[in-house]
């Protein structure tokens, strides 16, 4: 059994029954898989939603494992930030503190948003 991060776009496009979202992560859990969720993905997913959205978005966001942003997965998202701006690639402070949540607490990130998450030591499970 593993415990999977939704990236923000997956749980929009779960929410929205976009690219068959729902039905891969209702796949997950009847294996036995748990599915989780982050701050950064609350923060995203609230920025954009519409009033008449709002019961089944919060249904969908509790129903999810919350993993908070701690004081380790902070300073692993700044340095991965910095790392990577050395070397020329440029990651927003979402999507490394998203990957430092994944790294630090050994979560598999689902995502389609590839080339947000170069880090090596990062597991995914990558959608198309």
């Amino acid at each position: 059994m593993a415990t999977y991060l939704l990236d923000t776009s997956v749980i929009i496009d779960a929410l929205n029954g976009k690219h068959n979202r729902d039905q891969i992560l209702k796949e997950l859990l009847q294996q036995g898989h748990l599915l989780a969720c982050c701050s950064i993905n609350v923060t995203e997913v609230y920025a954009g939603l519409r009033s008449h959205e709002e019961t089944r978005t919060r249904e969908l966001l509790e129903s999810l494992q919350y993993f908070p942003i701690v004081w380790p997965v902070a300073r692993m998202a700044g340095l991965l930030k910095r790392d990577y701006a050395r070397k020329g690639i440029t990651l927003a402070t979402t999507d490394a503190t998203i990957a430092a949540i994944a790294i630090h607490h050994q979560l598999t990130l689902i995502t389609d948003n590839l080339k947000h998450y170069p880090m090596m030591e990062l597991s995914i499970y990558p959608l198309p």
